[in-house]
């Protein structure tokens, strides 16, 4: 099989035939990607938990409210109980993998505590699970057309509303993606 390039710091935009409802009109960020597979996060599906649930969950107290209320996502199917912070700028956090100059996963306590205090991260997402490519399973996917890819995008990742990045991700590429049709053809 030949090699492709890493799609990690990338973002995965899911085609509209997509028929998986958890992977409908959604955006992965790739946070690792090799001969292993690969994993990301979903970074436009809503849970139905807030930051302050799942801080609570560990013991760990904030009397901030902009991180009680901060919203937390579904990064994916695999191990939904476990958390997973992408953040900018990279810290020195117990368990962080580096993806980029500017871009950090961390599954560490440590991190969450930070952040109910105030001490965190500047730009954080907090996601429950995550997506998981068993090896060739991404590129195959590719060549099916079930995903567009590009650079992953800052702003997006951290200030577009949930809703809307789908939609922005694949403006990245030029691509309207609202007015492509829900199936692949071949000429």
């Amino acid at each position: 099989m030949q090699s492709m390039s890493s799609l990690a710091n990338q973002f995965l935009i899911a085609m509209p035939g997509t028929r998986d409802p958890l992977f409908k009109r959604s955006v992965a960020f790739v946070c690792q990607h090799g001969e292993d597979g690969a994993m990301g996060l979903l970074v436009n599906r809503l849970s139905e938990y807030r930051l302050g649930d799942v801080l609570a969950q560990m013991n760990i107290k904030s009397s901030l409210s902009r991180i009680s209320e901060a919203p937390v996502l579904i990064g994916g199917p695999v191990q939904p109980e476990r958390g997973f912070v992408l953040h900018a700028p990279p810290g020195d956090w117990e368990s962080s993998y580096k993806i980029s100059e500017r871009l950090c996963v961390t599954t560490s306590r440590d991190v969450l505590a930070a952040m109910a205090e105030g001490n965190g991260p500047e730009q954080a997402i907090v996601a429950l699970g995550y997506a998981g490519w068993s090896p060739g399973q991404i590129e195959n996917e590719l060549k099916e057309n079930a995903w567009l890819t590009c650079a992953a995008d800052e702003a997006i990742l951290f200030s577009a509303p949930l809703e809307t990045r789908w939609e922005a991700a694949a403006n990245l590429v030029g691509v309207n993606i609202a007015s492509l049709t829900d199936y692949a053809g071949h000429a």
